[in-house]
């Protein structure tokens, strides 16, 4: 299952996403938003990453004006690893390599074509494994850290 939100900026493209989704049988839920109405991103992040880190195996696509502020959000969230891609090579690497389960997309950098290459990358590329899930390991390592304790 796909998870997927947006703010008033990604919407359009979200839209059309979720067309794309709906053209390739692609299970998807919408956590919105639902209009170009102005909101705050960390909302519609924050609902895709819960749902991500809850649902083992799932994966999310958020969308915001530049896909940075989506991307901060949802590297917040326990157990998710999100990449902010602007090409079809960047998605595949962060799957092959970091195992990253949301991706991020920024509306006023790519245009339609080019994010259906991208998630059609994410989507079917697989996570390579061997050293690179030490590294991964590390970053679970790293979200139970209480860094005020340690310094």
């Amino acid at each position: 299952m796909i998870a997927i939100g947006s703010d008033h900026a990604g919407y359009e493209l979200k839209e059309k996403i979720k067309e794309y989704l709906n053209d390739n049988d692609i299970n998807y839920i919408d956590f919105g938003t639902n209009s170009t109405d102005s909101c705050d991103y960390p909302d519609f992040a924050k609902e895709v990453s819960k749902y991500v880190s809850q649902n083992e195996n799932s994966k999310g696509i958020l969308v915001c004006g530049s896909g940075i502020g989506v991307s901060i959000v949802a590297n917040k969230t326990k157990n998710v690893r999100a990449a902010l891609c602007y090409s079809s090579e960047c998605a595949e690497l962060s799957r092959k390599h970091n195992n990253a389960n949301v991706l991020c997309l920024g509306a006023r950098f790519i245009d339609f074509e080019t994010a259906k290459e991208i998630i059609k990358s994410f989507l079917n590329t697989d996570f390579e494994g061997g050293r690179h899930l030490n590294r991964v390991n590390k970053i679970k390592e790293i979200e139970n850290v209480n860094f005020k304790e340690e310094f």
